[in-house]
């Protein structure tokens, strides 16, 4: 099998790095300018980009459009199921949890604070470590995020306008998500038709590796953490932990950071078993089911879906999610790490170039 060409800088002259710079500026000022109004355009983007491959394989038996509309179907029938059926369990469950946490926390307390006192000798002040109080906390902060989502969702409705993007935005999305979609390497082709010819083999490899870190991510991460969610919650359901839909949904949707589920899911999970059942054969089976899924993340489902295609450390992933976050909001949190990941390709081509350059080489006498 014959390796892929390392890819290499163009020599570009000043009419080129004038034209990619001002390209860069102008549609950038676009993206500032057109933000509430490109949401969902660039939804459907991602979702075609996402759909992409299934639709090219089933393009081998079949007209494109008709494979573009199999696909739409499937995944619109998906999304119906889920709406209907999973969301509303997860929801109630997760409302469920979150409400029983304080009690759990003021349980924990009363159970082990006696006996930490009188094994230990540890004495701990009940107006600093006050599991009562930190229960009216969580309740009120609990009423207050109830409260801005109300606020919220009032201010959207009576602003005309906002109301109207996001309506139309509801029927925007699969509307161009099935034209990005059947047009999809046609777009492609005429983008990469409008490059300077000396530089469309650089960009166009680039592409190609930012095109497999992002489908590393997009596609490979994200069927991971569904995967653990599903085992992390059937297999605490099985066993009969209260609300154990939520907290292994939860656990596994946060395990886009290594360990971060597990660790997240172990603590829920361990204070709720504590607090339902305090034996040793009940927490056991709770501590086999993190096991077993840490087990089939780590050996099964990560090197086939993932496999070491983002090469990203644990901490630039916790750093870049709250960049993203701090930066443009809640879509900061949801395109930091697919922009990280294909960033990585960017950074990677660049210090290449940098250690081949006379900027690096050059010797000080």
């Amino acid at each position: 099998m014959s390796e892929t060409p390392e890819i290499v800088f163009p020599r570009l002259s000043r009419e080129q790095l004038l034209w990619i710079a001002g390209s860069l500026l102008l549609a950038g000022w676009l993206v500032w300018l057109l933000a509430p109004v490109l949401t969902p355009f660039l939804i459907s983007a991602l979702l075609a980009y996402m759909a992409d491959p299934l639709v090219s394989r089933l393009e081998r038996w079949m007209r494109r459009d008709v494979a573009v509309g199999m696909v739409f179907l499937l995944v619109t029938g998906l999304l119906v199921v889920t709406l209907l059926l999973v969301i509303p369990v997860l929801v109630r469950e997760t409302a469920d949890l979150f409400s029983r946490l304080p009690t759990y926390l003021e349980q924990l307390q009363d159970r082990f604070q006696p006996i930490l006192e009188e094994q230990l000798g540890w004495q701990f002040d009940r107006e600093t470590f006050d599991a009562t109080r930190l229960r009216e906390l969580l309740e009120e902060n609990f009423a207050n995020i109830a409260a801005a989502g109300q606020a919220t969702w009032t201010y959207i409705s009576e602003s005309g306008g906002r109301f109207i993007i996001w309506v139309t935005g509801l029927f925007l999305v699969p509307l161009v998500t099935f034209y990005l979609m059947r047009d999809w390497h046609r777009l492609l082709d005429i983008l990469r038709d409008l490059l300077p010819r000396n530089i469309e083999p650089t960009v166009v490899g680039l592409v190609r590796d930012c095109d497999e870190a992002l489908g590393g991510f997009l596609r490979g991460q994200l069927l991971v953490m569904l995967s653990l969610g599903t085992i992390y919650a059937l297999g605490l359901w099985l066993v009969g932990l209260n609300n154990g839909i939520a907290i292994g949904m939860i656990a596994g949707l946060v395990s886009f950071v290594p360990y971060l589920g597990a660790i997240t899911g172990v603590l829920l999970a361990g204070v709720t078993a504590v607090i339902q059942n305090f034996e040793f054969w009940f927490l056991f089976w709770v501590a086999m089911v993190f096991t077993v899924g840490q087990l089939i993340e780590s050996f099964l489902l990560t090197p086939n879906l993932v496999g070491d295609r983002i090469g990203m450390h644990p901490v630039l992933v916790v750093f870049t999610v709250l960049a993203g976050g701090q930066l443009f909001g809640f879509i900061g949190v949801l395109l930091a790490l697919p922009v990280a990941a294909a960033g990585t390709v960017l950074v990677r081509f660049f210090y290449r170039g940098y250690k081949k350059s006379r900027i690096y080489a050059e010797s000080s006498a």
